[in-house]
């Protein structure tokens, strides 16, 4: 829900702590605007306001989820994360003075908070996040020099899917992490990345084409390392863009069968050329297999209004190691070394087919399932952590 002029912000104190090479004040007037909530008000204008104000600490950090409830939310005093302390509020003109002396205060207490209700980030919704398909609790944390680092960690594995694969939930995090904030502190921003990785797309399939299959790989392998990047980026740095989302999904959707054929053509070239009714045949598998396993995960968003990955928890496991991009590099990748890219290429062949069968099941399991009721994501129902 979007809030134009009829919800007021305040920022609350001069705190000049930064996060992600930003003043916190500064990132919180652009989260507030993403959900329409633009018109800004000093301190001191907060008698004369008219209408509801949302009031937050200048030192305050405050996920997504938070700063989407907050404007639909009256009459409230949010407690931080951390030491149940009062950071954020919204409240009517009556209340924004009081709400403002209660930021500023050491503490809160039921008999001293007035008419505001106090409650946290749990209570106050949001825990299930929708575009990133997980449940955790969200945070609103006080921003200080000692735990700018830890915090960042927070924001940034905030930003992570329930349900990715292997190399992405595991391999990438440490890395990206601080190539990220090397980025923010130089200003680079998620297209720039983004486009870098568009680069290193390109490049590998020139080089898998020519049948430099260990650079290729490099390049690859740097690609989906930069396509981690570039969302981590945007979202930590509140630069997310629906231009640079759909040039980057773009590029996610379509460079991968252009890697695959590239990659038999140039197994052609070299001495473990395969035969050719072998080759078109494992090209063929992997290719329907990339399109069909992609029919099959939007006939289940429409048929039972959920993604096939985050039903249960075997499912969001099994979308670690399923036939998509990085699994099937790393199987590229291990034949590659062990001096068999032609064998990689059919592994990823049998693999796709394998997935193909098993997402199938999934989905026809799901199918009985939905008799007995809705369906709904096991990551919904969890209890945040």
């Amino acid at each position: 829900m979007r809030h134009e002029q009829d919800i007021a912000l305040c920022i609350i104190g001069e705190d000049q702590t930064r996060i992600w090479y930003e003043s916190t004040s500064n990132r919180l007037k652009r989260a507030f605007a993403k959900v329409g909530v633009t018109t800004v008000i000093a301190e001191d204008q907060i008698c004369e306001a008219a209408g509801a104000v949302i009031l937050v600490r200048s030192d305050a950090v405050l996920d997504a989820p938070v700063v989407a409830a907050l404007p639909n939310e009256s009459a409230i005093l949010l407690l931080d994360s951390e030491n149940a302390q009062p950071i954020a509020a919204h409240a009517g003109p009556g209340g924004a003075a009081l709400a403002r002396t209660r930021l500023k205060g050491e503490g809160v207490s039921e008999d001293s908070a007035g008419d505001l209700k106090t409650i946290t980030t749990a209570e106050l919704g949001g825990s299930y996040w929708h575009a990133l398909r997980k449940r955790e609790k969200p945070y609103a944390l006080k921003v200080t020099a000692q735990k700018t680092r830890q915090i960042e960690w927070r924001m940034f594995m905030g930003t992570y899917k329930g349900a990715t694969d292997l190399v992405t939930k595991w391999l990438w995090p440490l890395p990206a992490f601080y190539v990220t904030r090397f980025c923010a502190r130089l200003g680079i921003s998620p297209n720039m990345v983004t486009w870098l990785s568009f680069v290193m797309v390109v490049l590998a399939f020139w080089l898998f084409l020519e049948g430099y299959f260990g650079w290729g790989l490099a390049a690859g392998w740097s690609m989906t390392f930069l396509d981690t990047v570039d969302g981590k980026l945007a979202r930590t740095t509140l630069t997310s863009s629906k231009l640079g989302n759909a040039f980057d999904h773009g590029i996610d959707l379509v460079h991968r069968p252009f890697w695959y054929v590239a990659w038999g053509i140039g197994l052609q070239k070299g001495a473990l050329a395969l035969d050719a009714n072998l080759l078109y045949w494992s090209l063929g598998v992997i290719l329907a297999g990339y399109v069909l396993q992609r029919v099959l995960e939007g006939i289940s968003i429409w048929l039972f209004k959920l993604e096939i990955h985050v039903w249960r928890p075997i499912d969001t496991y099994f979308r670690q190691i399923t036939a998509r991009r990085n699994p099937n590099m790393l199987l590229l990748t291990a034949f590659v070394l062990a001096g068999r890219p032609d064998w990689g290429l059919l592994s990823v062949a049998i693999w796709t087919a394998v997935c193909f069968v098993l997402h199938l099941l999934q989905l026809l399991q799901a199918w009985v399932a939905r008799r007995q009721g809705p369906l709904s994501s096991w990551l919904s129902e969890a209890a945040p952590k």
